[in-house]
């Protein structure tokens, strides 16, 4: 089994893929983006083979080292990254290498529109908001005329929350158009709702074979725009109508094989041609795992090896795990540009019991996840609770000047 694995070596913890692949049998041939000597020792370990490009850009090179692989190893059965920003590349090289085991380059396209997606939801029988995909300020006008204001403008494709903005008003529509006019723009009512994932390992049957769940401590979208405090935390349980609408929206993309990381809103409030409270709305689907250290997170929350497990699953067609403990894994994201009341070596201290790791995230990481992340791992909620509290308490002059209005 010769599986070609792009960019193990970014984010730094995916050498622990090619680990899993490597220990279910996979000849495992990297393709790697920066100079070899600078590699860590596990991920040089874990494979067969590594081929450097200058960079990921360049198809010409990246054909070049998937060739000289099948030249050496024979037939290529698997190309993956894993990573979001290299799935179209992956399906161009699974084309021309005529590999089956992934998507093609006319599925990614659509899967990875915010807006293509809708029609999957709905077969799925998950709502979600009214949209529209805008060619002129005209079009965002009538969009507005028909929803009201607050709405959401994002990319139709896109990554995170850049150039996604709530926009409050016609001056702040005509501004974030002419900023995002050479965009193709997708334009949403604004949910009141609070966000949570939906993420997993698929299996060849398209069955979940492992699911995790993620709420947010904070808004995503806000965090990014105003540079505010972010944390997120794994469910303790996943309710079994959530596990359903996990499983319908997964069966309704048709995917096999592979992680996913499905996003929700939580309805705070009924919303007409929506649902009622509580109700879960379709947010978007990714088609890999939650990103930055939430694997880490997930391996925390049901003591196992997700990296391994997404391994199994591809190779063998196998999840053996047992009962998964359920505790709580949890990041907190801070600002350099927050002043706080606790620092990070009094939260360590207070809560030593839950307390893993503190690092400082690198810039790629930072715009979203914040500059000082804080990892823990919780057996209650009220803990929980009330280390959140202390983490993200700022001094009240601070607070004044960074809260949104």
């Amino acid at each position: 089994m010769n599986f070609v694995f792009i960019s193990p070596n970014y984010p730094e913890n995916y050498w622990m893929f090619c680990r899993g692949l490597k220990k279910y049998g996979a000849t495992v041939l990297a393709i790697v983006d920066q100079p070899y000597n600078s590699l860590s020792e596990e991920l040089k370990k874990y494979c067969d083979e590594i081929y450097v490009v200058d960079t990921y850009y360049n198809y010409d090179a990246m054909l070049r080292a998937v060739a000289y692989f099948t030249f050496k190893y024979g037939k290529i059965d698997w190309i993956e990254s894993n990573n979001e920003a290299w799935m179209q590349l992956d399906a161009k090289l699974r084309e021309d290498f005529h590999v089956t085991t992934g998507f093609d380059c006319k599925t990614i396209e659509e899967f990875q529109s915010k807006a293509g997606m809708k029609k999957y939801y709905a077969k799925a029988g998950i709502p979600t908001a009214h949209y529209k995909v805008i060619d002129s300020l005209e079009d965002a006008k009538a969009f507005v005329k028909e929803v009201g204001f607050p709405v959401v403008m994002k990319p139709d494709h896109g990554v995170g929350a850049g150039f996604t903005y709530q926009i409050e008003s016609m001056r702040e529509l005509q501004k974030f158009y002419k900023i995002t006019e050479n965009y193709t723009m997708i334009i949403e009512e604004y949910i009141d709702g609070d966000i949570f994932t939906l993420d997993g390992i698929v299996d060849e049957k398209g069955d979940i074979r492992y699911l995790s769940s993620f709420e947010y401590v904070g808004n995503v979208m806000d965090s990014v725009v105003y540079q505010l405090s972010i944390g997120c935390y794994t469910e303790f349980e996943i309710p079994q109508n959530e596990k359903d609408i996990a499983q319908r929206v997964v069966s309704a993309f048709g995917l096999k094989n592979r992680f996913f990381h499905g996003e929700y809103f939580r309805l705070r409030n009924a919303k007409k041609g929506l649902g009622k409270k509580g109700d879960v709305i379709g947010l978007e689907l990714n088609f890999r795992p939650p990103g930055g250290f939430c694997p880490d997170l997930m391996n925390y929350a049901g003591s196992l090896d997700v990296y391994e497990l997404w391994a199994e699953v591809l190779l063998t067609q196998n999840a053996s795990y047992s009962k998964l403990h359920r505790f709580s894994g949890a990041f907190a994201g801070r600002r350099n540009s927050l002043h706080y009341k606790n620092s990070a070596n009094a939260l360590k201290e207070k809560y030593a019991d839950e307390w893993i790791s503190t690092t400082y995230l690198p810039a790629a990481y930072a715009q979203a996840m914040g500059d000082e992340a804080i990892i823990m791992k919780f057996t209650n909620e009220k803990t929980r609770s009330n280390f959140f509290k202390d983490a993200f308490a700022v001094i009240e002059k601070e607070k004044g000047n960074k809260e949104r209005a």
